[in-house]
């Protein structure tokens, strides 16, 4: 389930992920951000909570989660009117751990399926029975020395199907929005947990595509490499994640594409002030057939918390992903957006990170320990104004005269922890199309509003 706000909700976790606030002792150096919506699943998934009913090696968990939609001109289609489906998304999970150490095993079901609705299936909402993780590892605790909290340094490898997320979610997610997941295929190393001051990830993997009704397989082509590290020396005030990622898609459209996208991710807190900040800087470089590829990217937030009994926050949010200039000069400048999250981009889920400004306004607040809600407003536009926009669809003015001004937006969401194993969530958005969007898509505003029911068995 989704977790209230306290730190009593996160597990410990055997990897340097963002997945725990407290190692097994209670002395940690982890801190989780405060920016919005950037907490990555953890792994085991949250889903999977301890039980007095299970043996501590094992892992077992069952989710369902069922979300009514109701969506007017949905610009992501290609004709306006109105779609209300049922989205179905079903989860299993079953890991085994520490009896038979060195070596361990864990597998992911997930089965996701969409009733009613206007339009035919897609695989943003239909995948039935596929495995999303599935794979062994071996792991050894005493290979390298404790730390300064006496935290055990693991060094592990895994091998098989694997559904994470890494850093804020913008370029490694499993998109829990979404009613399909994201999973890769490959090798995960680490040296390190959530708990120590410091870790590192190596990935090298093959994204999977998603085909409705047969079982997924790996894209044919492409690989993702990619090198994480973590360092919170100073968690209480600052923790740094500099990172690398390479893309090789050996099938691209127009001759073999290489990305390389190096960056660095910094958050915290400036003391006890109430205000907390997360950014996060990207460059990339590498080429497609005769073309040079040369982009850029950033994003930031900062937020001030009040000490007040509803744990108040106001964020300002700003992010940017460079679009291409000129499809005729030789150089691609659009951002490669790689495998992140969509929604909290635009609450409609029409925003991908590529050719995009975005600044934003937001509200969270707990009103009590079972309610959250928060609001916000937001801005879009072109970076680029003869680049692509891309919101399930593809829409262009190569020449730019159609201008940059996407549109803005409204969003407000509910949430109701209604058990420890059920909430509720009820949602609306509001979008007012801007001048490029009147004119490339369709004119008009569109109206989203939601209710989604969450249940876990454990």
């Amino acid at each position: 389930m989704i977790p209230l706000l306290s730190s009593q909700w996160f597990r410990t976790s055997a990897l340097g992920v963002c997945l725990s606030l407290a190692a097994a002792d209670g002395a940690t150096f982890y801190r989780e951000a405060d920016s919005y919506s950037t907490k990555c699943d953890p792994d085991p998934p949250r889903y999977v909570t301890p039980s007095v009913q299970l043996p501590a090696w094992l892992d077992l968990g069952l989710d369902y989660r069922l979300r009514y939609e109701y969506r007017d001109d949905d610009i992501r289609r290609s004709s306006a009117g109105a779609d209300q489906p049922l989205l179905h998304r079903t989860r299993f999970y079953f890991g085994v751990k520490e009896v038979m150490d060195p070596f361990r095993f864990a597998f992911e079901l997930q089965d996701s399926r969409r009733n009613a609705g206007a339009y035919p299936p897609d695989n943003r909402d239909d995948n039935d029975f596929e495995f999303i993780r599935a794979y062994a590892e071996v792991r050894f605790d005493r290979w390298f020395v404790a730390d300064a909290q006496q935290n055990l340094r693991p060094v592990g490898l895994r091998y098989g199907i694997h559904n994470f997320e890494f850093l804020d979610r913008r370029l490694l997610a499993n998109n829990q929005w979404r009613n399909t997941a994201n999973a890769f295929a490959g090798w995960h190393g680490y040296l390190g947990q959530a708990a120590n001051d410091w870790s590192v990830d190596l990935l090298a993997v093959r994204p999977l595509a998603r085909v409705i009704d047969v079982p997924d397989n790996p894209v044919p082509g492409q690989r993702v490499w990619a090198m994480i590290g973590h360092w919170r020396g100073w968690s209480d005030h600052l923790t740094v994640e500099p990172f690398y990622l390479r893309l090789d898609d050996a099938a691209a459209a127009g001759g073999a594409r290489v990305v390389h996208s190096p960056g660095l991710r910094v958050f915290g807190r400036f003391g006890r002030s109430g205000f907390d900040y997360d950014a996060t800087g990207m460059v990339q470089s590498g080429r497609q057939g005769a073309l040079t590829h040369s982009a850029w990217a950033a994003n930031a937030e900062l937020g001030y918390r009040w000490d007040d009994a509803w744990h108040s926050r106001l964020s300002v949010f700003y992010g940017i992903a460079s679009g291409d200039r000129d499809p005729a000069d030789g150089v691609d400048q659009r951002f490669e957006r790689f495998f992140g999250f969509g929604r909290p981009w635009s609450a409609n889920d029409y925003v991908v990170f590529e050719n995009i400004i975005a600044p934003k306004l937001r509200f969270e607040a707990q009103p009590s320990p079972t309610l959250r809600f928060d609001f916000g407003y937001a801005w879009y536009a072109l970076q680029s104004a003869a680049d692509r926009f891309v919101n399930g669809a593809v829409a262009r003015d190569p020449s730019g005269r159609s201008g940059n001004d996407v549109g803005h937006e409204f969003d407000i969401r509910l949430r109701w922890q209604y058990s420890a194993r059920a909430e509720l969530t009820l949602g609306y958005a509001h979008f007012v199309a801007g001048e490029w969007t009147q004119r490339v898509i369709r004119p008009g505003d569109t109206d989203f509003a939601y209710l989604q029911l969450q249940l876990q068995a454990f």
